[in-house]
């Protein structure tokens, strides 16, 4: 399951969860069509935190629209990802230094709020609200 969580508006902030599919990624997808509708350019957030497993329609749906956005990387200058995962960890770790437009960091569930602000804090953002509730809430 995805779940799309309060945040900036210049911030797609989602919770992925259980085992994900094709249908999962409908909503994030129109939460980041939404926001790249209203900014140039914005961070994502993701919290990993429960996340078990992806069906093949699901990896093929979010391959699809990764690459269909690949001259638009650009627009996504920070990712932050929660998770405890050592595989996602070391994944990540392989992956940014391939991705010279978009920075990549992990956080441990216990920098939810740091991973958030990180991925906000891009240039020509506006300034910051108060964290909500419903982040801080997965803890």
């Amino acid at each position: 399951m995805i779940e799309v969580l309060s945040a900036p508006d210049h911030v797609v902030a989602l919770h992925a969860s259980g085992s994900l599919t094709a249908g999962d990624y409908e909503a994030a997808i129109a939460e980041i069509e939404a926001k790249l509708g209203r900014h140039d350019k914005v961070g994502l957030f993701v919290d990993m935190t429960g996340f078990e497993d992806i069906t093949g329609e699901g990896v093929m749906k979010n391959l699809q629209y990764s690459f269909g956005k690949i001259g638009e990387w650009r627009r996504f200058p920070r990712e932050a990802i929660v998770t405890e995962k050592q595989w996602v960890k070391t994944l990540v770790e392989v992956v940014d230094p391939l991705l010279p437009q978009v920075e990549v960091r992990t956080f441990a569930p216990a920098e939810r709020e740091q991973a958030l602000a990180w991925a906000a804090d891009i240039p020509g953002a506006p300034p910051q609200r108060p964290m909500d509730s419903r982040l801080r809430g997965h803890a």
